[in-house]
């Protein structure tokens, strides 16, 4: 769990901490029921907290890439932040249904008196109370369907335009059903700054605001088929685009019921607003993408986002490039970028991992650019012809007595293995840097 969701989780604890430890309870009070009282809070306030969160990180913040590591990583935490509130949904759900397990246990004797109200705050409070129930069956839908990984992404997407709505709707319950004296106390603050900042974000996704300020729209130049399964799109953006930096994703709109899908650009910026994508075929959408996009067609991008930026090299480190499969598209952007200055360029072994280097597309291309890059030095890993990479493998390259950098874009499997690999066998100072391209 990232230093963000930690931070949230441990301040929404010490507030309601501080607020138990000031509770004066009657004397007649039963452990089980302050118990049961207490932990329906916790859970409340943590379920709509990182919910909050989820909803202000939807709205794409670039001034939380530096801390969080890119917006790939940003869209990883709204996704675990929207995870881990619907589970405490669960629970304090779980929690306010065990009512009448209390009651037939250790009967009514002991319960905690209820707060009065009366008037329009009571309907309210009530009304709160069934919008809070009605928007949680619907949650617990969202949660299942969004770990179910074969769920179609297109009505997946259409439902989660949901999520702003019934954001809002808990919001509503949560602030009608705290208690009173939370608004007194570092609880309630800490719930209006989150409530704030969820509904600012529920609000501007309802109005479709988000990243309007970074769109840019223009046309198709050419469309190619490379290989099976891989479609080249290359576009030219008129109106909106100032530029990237090599090795960052937009988000791309070719058709507006499909809705943006993120693309990393696999070209450098040549001033002329034309950037190149790979699209590799993951699902129905972008497997027909070479048959449904023409040249002249439309098209919307959206940023350019992500932190996965050659700038950022330590020129001191040593520099190792790992990219698999389509994960070669940020280093196509580094090396082009590279071209026109060659005697800048880093000293780094970039290793590249196929299935079968005969038929990969990339493989040429990448030749072609290592070529005039002399301290780039360029290694195939084809696991058709049992070349395959491992943590020795990367170890073999790497000095002990120099920090190392390690670079990695593909299949999160394989950057596990490295990973472990280097934890159990490399003491040396290595930083792994790695795209975490699961926007769902």
């Amino acid at each position: 769990m990232n230093i963000l969701l930690s931070s949230v989780i441990a301040a929404i604890v010490l507030v309601w901490g501080i607020d138990v430890s000031a509770n004066v309870l009657p004397a007649a009070t039963h452990p089980l029921w302050q118990l049961r009282q207490e932990a329906m809070y916790l859970s409340g306030l943590l379920s709509i907290a990182l919910m909050s969160v989820s909803m202000l990180l939807a709205t794409r913040p670039t001034w939380l890439e530096a801390p969080l590591g890119g917006m790939d990583r940003v869209y990883r935490t709204h996704k675990w932040a929207g995870l881990l509130a619907g589970l405490f949904a669960i629970l304090h759900w779980l929690i306010e249904m065990s009512d009448d397990v209390l009651k037939s246990t250790i009967g009514r004797e002991g319960r905690l008196p209820k707060e009065k109200f009366s008037g329009v705050l009571e309907a309210l409070r009530d009304l709160a109370e069934d919008m809070g129930e009605w928007a949680f069956y619907v949650i617990v839908a969202m949660l299942l369907i969004a770990l179910w990984k074969k769920f179609p992404y297109r009505p997946w997407r259409f439902l989660h335009r949901a999520m702003p709505v019934l954001y809002l709707m808990l919001a509503f319950h949560a602030a009608l059903l705290s208690p009173l004296d939370y608004w007194q106390q570092p609880a309630g603050w800490l719930l209006a700054v989150l409530l704030v900042g969820g509904s600012y974000g529920a609000v501007r996704s309802l109005l479709g605001s988000i990243g309007r300020k970074r769109l840019a729209v223009g046309e198709i130049v050419a469309v190619d088929q490379p290989a099976a399964g891989l479609t080249t799109v290359r576009c030219r953006l008129q109106h909106g685009w100032h530029g990237h930096r090599p090795g960052q994703f937009a988000f791309v709109t070719f058709d507006a019921g499909e809705g943006a899908h993120p693309f990393t650009i696999a070209s450098a910026d040549r001033g002329d607003g034309t950037v190149t994508f790979q699209i590799k075929a993951l699902g129905d959408y972008t497997g027909q993408l070479a048959g449904r996009l023409q040249a002249g067609q439309a098209v919307q991008v959206e940023g350019p986002y992500g932190r996965f930026d050659i700038a950022r090299l330590n020129r001191q480190a040593q520099q190792i490039w790992v990219a698999a499969g389509v994960g070669v598209t940020p280093f196509l952007a580094w090396l082009e970028s590279l071209q026109a200055a060659p005697g800048e360029a880093p000293a780094a072994d970039l290793h590249y991992c196929t299935r079968d280097r005969t038929g990969d597309p990339f493989v040429a291309r990448l030749e072609s650019l290592c070529a005039g890059l002399p301290g780039i030095r360029l290694q195939i890993h084809s696991a058709r012809q049992g070349q395959t990479l491992d943590a020795d493998g990367l170890m073999r390259d790497l000095q002990p007595e120099r920090h190392s950098e390690i670079w990695f874009c593909g299949p999160t499997g394989l950057a596990a293995a490295l990973k472990d690999g280097l934890r159990r066998s490399w003491r040396g100072r290595t930083r792994f840097h790695q795209e975490a391209f699961e926007m769902r």
